[in-house]
């Protein structure tokens, strides 16, 4: 607990003092393994963010002291009160919740879209490098590379570590909705592990989501993103049984959706849609909405769902809506019809080790009657899966059509 909600406050804080990203993760890494040493014999001290912080600094400070290069950084870290809190700024009052300060603080523009939002995922959110990998569909190594260029490019243009202005918030914004998108994607479908669902990150993507909607009420794309996460995450107590395997949406059990957060995330979409300014997060919000007021698979609107993916490359141009969009395809004309478009992104090779290829596929393949194939695509997405639920529920698929 003290680790999600403390962790990006702490590296903010030496990182603000030290200009230094990855001294300030090391020092802050080192505090969270003291207090698992110490709290459990001691106990919780009374504010676990600012002790956190006082170690975390103190870690600095001896690592500065044996680097004759960080002799001028020293006073600035030794000079940060001692119960870790600063004042606030006249700016950092634009923003008046501390995570989604920082992840503005964090977005700066003078990084590509894609190095700011992995550098918040890994930096506020706590994310694994591969985790966050895993997210933009490269690999670990890749990945590593352009954190470590976004924290160089940081430190060699001396891009200082504050909250921007009000006035120069929309140019983060794309930036903080695609951290917040993610870090909900995160929670409601883990990319690797025992747990299909994580839903510490989706809860509090949701939460800092109302937060931001608040404060730009006038931005659609904001409460586009609002409601796509609401209208997802209404679903979610029925996507697993009580032991952990996936169940899919045409088995999911609808009288359990969260009536009351579809409705919830209904209107917010409907509020954004009248101001006609269309985006991918509204669009991906109506394509969520066809699923939440559907009575059952076969009542969805299928057709629209696959219209609204069409739009939605017009924006995203990404293999991965285009893998959605044959879903829908093969639900709305007949799985042969879908086939034709994974057989494109197979030959184009551009998801070559994602398991949601082969396993759409196969799941066309087995609606096609077509089992012997659906088994083999089934046991290649097996090869791909990352998380337990996922293999499971492969493994069953795999059991249901092979010979």
């Amino acid at each position: 607990m003290a680790f999600r909600d403390e962790w990006g406050q702490v590296v903010a804080s030496l990182i603000r003092v030290t200009g230094d990203w990855d001294l300030a993760e090391e020092c802050s890494q080192d505090a969270f393994a003291i207090a698992l040493e110490r709290w459990p014999r001691d106990g919780i001290p009374t504010r676990p963010g600012a002790w956190l912080t006082t170690t975390a600094r103190n870690r600095a400070i001896d690592r500065l002291r044996r680097d004759a290069v960080g002799a001028a950084k020293l006073r600035e870290v030794a000079a940060m009160a001692d119960d870790a809190v600063q004042e606030a700024s006249p700016d950092d009052e634009t923003v008046p919740d501390d995570r989604l300060r920082l992840m503005f603080t964090c977005c700066h523009p003078a990084l590509a879209l894609e190095a700011r939002v992995a550098l918040t995922l890994r930096t506020l959110a706590g994310l694994s490098t591969a985790e966050i990998a895993r997210a933009f569909l490269v690999n670990e190594q890749t990945m590593q590379k352009r954190i470590g260029r976004a924290k160089q490019k940081i430190k060699n243009a001396a891009i200082p570590y504050r909250v921007p202005p009000a006035q120069l918030l929309p140019e983060r914004t794309p930036a903080v909705l695609a951290v917040l998108y993610l870090l909900f994607n995160e929670g409601y479908t883990a990319t690797a592990g025992a747990d299909l669902v994580r839903r510490n990150l989706s809860a509090e993507a949701i939460r800092l989501g109302r937060v931001l909607a608040h404060l730009m009420p006038d931005e659609p794309e904001v409460s586009g993103l609002l409601a796509l996460m609401l209208l997802h995450d209404a679903r979610s107590v029925s996507r697993q049984h009580d032991d952990g395997r996936l169940i899919p949406l045409e088995e999911q059990d609808r009288s359990r959706w969260d009536t009351a957060k579809i409705a919830d995330g209904i209107e917010v979409l409907e509020n954004a849609l009248r101001r006609r300014e269309p985006g991918p997060y509204q669009i991906q919000a109506a394509i969520a909405a066809c699923h939440a007021t559907a009575q059952n698979t076969t009542d969805t609107d299928w057709p629209q769902i696959a219209g609204l993916y069409g739009q939605l490359a017009r924006y995203l141009p990404s293999p991965v809506v285009r893998l959605n969009q044959a879903v829908a395809i093969g639900l709305a004309e007949g799985p042969e019809a879908g086939l034709l478009l994974v057989e494109e992104l197979i030959a184009a090779g551009t998801l070559s080790e994602y398991h949601l290829l082969s396993a759409t596929r196969a799941d066309l393949l087995r609606r096609a009657g077509r089992l012997d194939e659906a088994a083999t695509a089934y046991r290649e997405a097996l090869t791909h899966a990352t998380t337990d639920a996922e293999r499971a529920f492969l493994q069953r698929r795999i059991e249901e059509t092979a010979p």
